[in-house]
């Protein structure tokens, strides 16, 4: 709940600290004194709008605090969340100063904090009313999300299934209207894969084959001049260059010959004859490898024909596909990945659409028996809000809940719910918004607020003069209304009314007097005596008259 609520320099409100308690209470006071001030600085002290319009004249800056009193489920785990320490003792403090250079700061528990960081922190414990704010009444979803919280945890549980089923089929919805749109660009991709696979497949590439073809072109475009040089080498080697010549193997073949002799006569000579027998063994198979080689060159103007084609071929493939062989087969194997990817993408469709198809009759299963609970839900509640209409002096209102099936899945189900009224016998149902004034929208949220009081989970709930356009018997049951609400919520009430302020279980008084020309706005806790004055004051204006007095004491007994 709201514990306090400090203001300085705030419009006409110097320095003041109220501290407010559980239950109902109501703010009361001459037009202008100050009342609304009061719930505009509490609305900037959760995040609301700061103006430096809001600072006093002649101040450079004001302050707005307030302090809860709260063991909120969520705000541990919210404040956590936003790195922010939560107190021990479960007061969270809300700070705001706002300066006219524009500076203004965000304060935490006492921790700088960014706007949108100090908003989340206080988000939910406040829900404010008045008669602008009433017009959420008119909003449909409004009223499903109002019918739903009468449902609890019943239809809540089954609105969460309901709304994983369609977020699960709206991604497959969104998956595959995506793929959808790309189906031509792959079906283009594919034939332009199959174009070069079929290409590089067509060339039946061996690895390493342009390097080979390569050397047999360098031998075959030069067969004349290896035979004439290969001979001249054999010649040399083997056969001798001529009538006058002799061969290297015949030298070489006397000179072991003449060494072997040496060595019967100097040992040591034994390695050097070794050697050289190597020497001549190694010249004898050079002769006769070159003789085979020879034997094996020609030239073949058809195969270095087919050779230049075929490098030719091989060439124009590495501009496409890559600087070597062995990269183009590595590039044609990515591409049969690439095919096989691509062509199982209409197997992905066909499994995204049964997907899609599942998530959807999973969605519309939920949704059937969420839209029947809800309906089941709208009996009960036609009931207690008729009840409670009569309670406030509207038991001619006639209300309904009003259904209408959406023609599109939504993350709430398949309804569009809508409040209907007829405020007179024999009058149609119609639309909230087309039948009630300001004064039945007042009657009919505080109806709503009972019936939803154990559900709703904002701690704090403020009306501001919600009671204007209400007279009577009717106010008497608003005042009542609020105390039934103040049971389970701390309610805050600005009223000109005293029917409603007699209920109060806390009464502060807004004053507004001026002091050395300059005009000031206090608050002051009224005691018994100060609430029967103040009663008095509202019920006759300046006539403090025994009758008067005698009324507003009366009033108060009437309550306690």
């Amino acid at each position: 709940m709201l514990h306090s609520l400090y203001i300085k320099n705030f419009a006409l409100i110097d320095d003041i600290t109220v501290e407010f308690e559980p239950g109902f209470n109501v703010l009361t006071g001459e037009t202008g004194a100050g009342k609304s001030i009061l719930l505009d600085a509490l609305q900037v002290a959760l995040g609301g709008r700061a103006s430096a319009e809001y600072i006093r004249a002649g101040k450079d800056k004001a302050v707005v605090q307030a302090a809860f009193q709260t063991e909120h489920i969520d705000l541990k785990a919210r404040l956590e969340s936003l790195g922010l320490e939560p107190s021990e003792d479960g007061l969270l403090i809300l700070s705001r100063e706002i300066s006219r250079s524009g500076r203004n700061w965000c304060r935490v528990n006492g921790q700088v904090v960014t706007l949108a960081m100090y908003r989340q922190a206080g988000a939910g414990l406040v829900d404010l009313h008045s008669q602008h704010q009433q017009q959420s009444l008119l909003d449909p979803e409004r009223h499903l999300d109002l019918l739903d919280s009468f449902g609890g945890r019943q239809i809540t549980s089954r609105k969460e299934q309901v709304a994983e089923y369609y977020h699960r089929w709206q991604q497959l919805e969104n998956r595959l209207r995506q793929l959808q749109n790309n189906a031509r660009d792959i079906a283009r991709q594919i034939d332009m894969l199959q174009f070069q696979a079929q290409e590089i497949e067509k060339a039946n590439l061996a690895p390493g084959e342009d390097n080979q073809l390569m050397d047999e072109r360098n031998v075959l475009a030069n067969a004349e001049k290896i035979s004439l040089l290969g001979n001249t080498v054999r010649r040399n080697l083997y056969s001798g260059g001529g009538q006058y010549s002799v061969s290297a193997v015949e030298l070489i073949g006397e000179a072991v010959n003449s060494l072997r002799e040496l060595t019967q006569y100097d040992k040591k000579m034994a390695q050097m004859l070794q050697s050289l027998e190597e020497a001549l063994y190694t010249v004898e198979d050079v002769a006769r490898e070159i003789s085979g080689y020879l034997d094996n060159v020609e030239y073949d103007p058809q195969r270095l024909d087919y050779i230049e084609k075929r490098l030719d071929e091989i060439n124009r493939l590495k501009k496409k596909y890559g600087e070597s062989v062995a990269e183009i087969l590595s590039y044609h194997k990515n591409i049969l990945n690439q095919l096989d990817e691509l062509s199982g993408s209409e197997e992905q469709l066909d499994e995204l659409k049964q997907q899609r198809e599942k998530y959807y009759r999973l969605w519309k299963q939920e949704a059937e028996a969420l839209s029947n609970l809800r309906r089941e839900m709208a009996e009960k509640m036609q009931q207690k809000v008729t009840k409670e209409l009569a309670a406030l002096e509207m038991g001619k209102v006639r209300f309904k809940v009003g259904f209408q099936p959406l023609d599109k899945p939504t993350p709430k189900g398949m309804d569009e719910v809508q409040f209907l009224i007829a405020t007179n016998p024999g009058e149609p149902l119609k639309p909230l918004h087309k039948i009630a004034s300001g004064g039945e929208l007042s009657r009919f949220m505080l109806a709503v607020k009972c019936l939803l009081a154990g559900a709703d989970k904002v701690p704090t709930l403020i009306f501001d003069e919600v009671d204007t356009g209400i007279g009577g018997r009717a106010l008497r049951s608003v005042g009542e209304k609020m105390a039934q609400i103040g049971q389970k919520h701390q309610v805050i009430t600005v009223t000109h009314a005293p029917q409603v302020a007699c209920f109060a279980r806390n009464h502060y008084l807004i004053k507004k007097e001026v002091l050395e020309n300059r005009t000031y706005t206090s608050i002051k806790k009224l005691d018994y005596r100060g609430r029967v004055n103040e009663l008095t004051r509202m019920l006759g204006g300046g006539d403090s008259s025994n009758a008067v007095l005698e009324h507003a004491e009366e009033l108060l007994k009437s309550v306690y």
